[in-house]
Formats: structure tokens, C-alpha cells, sequence
């Protein structure tokens, strides 16, 4: 198979296949394997809490449901219904726009606290550079 990224040292994935260069491959001592993007997440922007349950992330999930719901209930105190809904949307934007740019960061942080480790140079590298792989692993 033709190697559709530009370099051709990335065959990471399944069976050799080619991940794209913005993807990290990591592995633990039983093989599991997990190859996701590093940096803004695209999908979390637009589905916001549903990556996580098809991950399997269930951590995150509820750090995530944990700290939206906590805000939420404080924006529900606000005195008027008119203060309320206008923070509520203001929330909303704002908890997809910071889980957008953390979660993969998350992600990462959760699978080396599961001893997960890096699976190639390429990728171990890429991690560093972005500041995703903690200094104890460098």
C-alpha cells in the first residue's frame, strides 16, 4: 500500500498501516494499543461529551461531567431567568470550546497514568514537542 503522508516512517497503525503525522501511537505491557490525534479536537468541539463514552474514556467523562455540572449549578443560582439563560449559552460555547482544545491533552495524560508508554520514537517525540508526554517518561 501506497503511503498516502508525506513521510514514509509512520507505520504505526494496525497490520503497518500509515496513521497521519498529527497522530500518536501508544502501548502498554499487554499490547493494548491506542493511536489518537494530538492537539484540537475537532470532534469533541462538535460532539462534545459523546467522544468520551466511545473511547471508553469513562475518566474523563466524568471530570468532565463533574466540572460542567458543578458551573452549571452556580450559573443556576443567578438571580434572574434573563442572566440565566444568557450565561447558559455563554457556558455552552465556552466548556466546548476549552474541552476542544484539552481533551486530547486528557486523554494522553490518563493512558500514561495507566501505564501506557509511547510506541515509537516518531510518536514519542511528536508527544515531547507538544508537552503531552509528563518529564518522568522522557
Amino acid at each position: 500500500m501506497q503511503n498516502p503522508f508525506q513521510n514514509g516512517d509512520n507505520n504505526e497503525g494496525p497490520n503497518g498501516l500509515p496513521v497521519p503525522p498529527n497522530y500518536a501511537t501508544v502501548k502498554n505491557e499487554n499490547g493494548d494499543v491506542r493511536i489518537a490525534k494530538v492537539g484540537f479536537s475537532w470532534t469533541v468541539l462538535w460532539f462534545n461529551l459523546i467522544v468520551p463514552i466511545f473511547r471508553g474514556d469513562w475518566y474523563n467523562l466524568l471530570c468532565m461531567v463533574g466540572i460542567e455540572m458543578g458551573v452549571l449549578f452556580g450559573i443556576y443560582s443567578l438571580p434572574t431567568n434573563n442572566m440565566v439563560s444568557y450565561a447558559m449559552s455563554v457556558a455552552s460555547v465556552a466548556f466546548n470550546l476549552v474541552w476542544a482544545g484539552l481533551y486530547n491533552l486528557m486523554y494522553f495524560r490518563h493512558l500514561f497514568n495507566r501505564g501506557f508508554k509511547p510506541a515509537t520514537d516518531r510518536s514519542k517525540e511528536l508527544l515531547t514537542r507538544v508537552g503531552y508526554l509528563p518529564k518522568a517518561m522522557r
